[in-house]
């Protein structure tokens, strides 16, 4: 099964300019890294060379790799070493622009990482390099080649993704609705359970791919849990102090303890504190600060979970990163949010919550249609407000409240009132849309049509 991905213009995009960078992939494990690079490989290049350092064609690469750039003093030095690897890796490799070399996982080779200056430099080919990364965050071997590499970060499905391959009618419909205007009794309604089924299996495309093969939740999640599980079991290799993948689960739940909560207050400095505190107390008093802090920003820097700032008092100045966090999957976030107990009514608030988290954190990927390092929440005259997000563009600030039911925003609409902000946000379950004056009620499931520069 094909799930169209949007990133594949954004590739594109990479091939025909003219600047000649190495694109570096980014992104969770799982997430059809390798799937999507390699079609668009097949699709855009006359020739390709893959290769995988976790694999056997790694293992031939980096013989070819070493034969190649081994030079003795004394003897004369290769005239063109790197293009002599890649010789002796693929006889028919020609160096022209028509030729792709994929090199995936390259966390295994901070070598082969750190030549990616000479590789685009060198080369006419063109190269995509790929991986999870996990080992690259904490060694010192390997540098950032700045200014030749394009970045281009890779998600689980978006719900928009998702909705084309579970109902390409619909999905088509879909695109023809404005945000903020009524829609039809039957749109809605099949909108709504999308947007339901999509928020309880998530976006990894193995999970989606089961659930529409098979209509069955539990299958789809057991692919989830393997994924987990694969993700966990290697992430261990690369801890000396942690030897149970237990503590990985155990901040898990924590996080989802704190998402539950009615405060967004935390008792803690940071998320890192609390998530600490939470974890040494409810399940190991074994486990260190630094280790809970170096498992905290391993999830962070392989894509799991990501973290949300605070604005104080609607105080743009007042801004203090790290002080909660979210799942990067709506998936992840159903399937331990379930294990911790959460009633059925906070379940789905909490993944409503997260999952416009994780649009906002993607408005802020190059180029940014938002502001902030990360996205935001904001506290105001005693009460909280969900998210605050403003316009790169138009400089217009949002409020935004997240409601299951037909709640209101109190604080939100203080902070309206007295121009801290320039529009307010309602992101609601049982809305169909509707704009009034400075109050935008816009249907969850309609979130990634909805423009903040307006």
């Amino acid at each position: 099964m094909y799930l169209k991905r949007k990133i594949y213009s954004q590739l594109l995009e990479w091939k025909n300019d003219t600047g000649h960078s190495t694109l570096e992939v980014t992104g969770a494990r799982q997430v059809g890294k390798t799937y999507i690079i390699n079609k668009f490989a097949d699709e855009n290049f006359r020739h390709k060379i893959y290769i995988n350092l976790f694999e056997q064609s790694g293992q031939q690469f980096m013989q070819c790799y070493k034969q190649a750039t081994a030079w003795e003093p004394g003897t004369k030095r290769p005239e063109h070493p790197l293009h002599d690897v890649f010789r002796l890796f693929d006889v028919e490799f020609e160096d022209t622009e028509d030729t792709v070399i994929i090199i995936d996982e390259i966390q295994e080779s901070s070598e082969v990482y750190n030549r990616i200056r000479e590789f685009t430099r060198q080369f006419q080919a063109r190269f995509i390099v790929t991986g999870s990364y996990l080992g690259k965050i904490y060694d010192p071997e390997f540098r950032y080649s700045s200014g030749d590499v394009t970045s281009l970060p890779i998600y689980t499905l978006s719900f928009e993704e998702f909705l084309q391959a579970y109902n390409e009618e619909l999905y088509n419909e879909y695109l023809t609705l404005s945000p903020v205007m009524p829609q039809e009794d039957q749109i809605h309604q099949q909108l709504t359970e999308a947007y339901e089924i999509y928020t309880h299996i998530g976006g990894y495309p193995k999970v989606v791919e089961t659930y529409l093969e098979t209509g069955d939740f539990q299958k789809a999640q057991g692919v989830l849990v393997k994924i987990i599980d694969t993700f966990t079991n290697e992430s261990i290799r690369y801890f000396s102090d942690i030897l149970d993948t237990r503590v990985f689960t155990q901040i898990f739940f924590s996080i989802c303890r704190i998402l539950n909560r009615e405060s967004w207050g935390l008792k803690e400095g940071s998320i890192s504190e609390e998530l600490q505190k939470l974890v040494t107390r409810d399940y190991s008093s074994n486990i260190s600060k630094a280790t809970c802090n170096r498992a905290i920003s391993w999830l962070y820097f392989s894509g799991i979970i990501s973290f949300c700032a605070k604005i104080t008092e609607m105080d743009i100045l007042e801004f203090k990163p790290a002080s909660r966090c979210f799942f990067m999957d709506p998936g992840l976030a159903n399937y331990y949010l379930a294990l911790t107990g959460t009633d059925s009514r906070t379940l789905a608030g909490t993944l409503n919550e997260n999952y416009v988290y994780i649009n906002l954190k993607r408005r802020q990927d190059f180029p940014p249609e938002i502001a902030f390092e990360t996205p935001a929440f904001a506290t105001y005259k005693g009460g909280e407000i969900d998210f605050v997000a403003q316009s790169i563009h138009s400089h217009i600030r949002y409020l935004v409240e997240v409601k299951s039911g037909k709640g209101t925003a109190t604080t939100a609409q203080k902070a309206l009132d007295q121009g801290k902000a320039d529009r307010l946000l309602y992101l609601k379950g049982d809305t169909k849309g509707e704009r009034a004056g400075k109050i935008d009620t816009v249907p969850l499931y309609m979130l990634e049509r909805y423009s903040f520069d307006e």
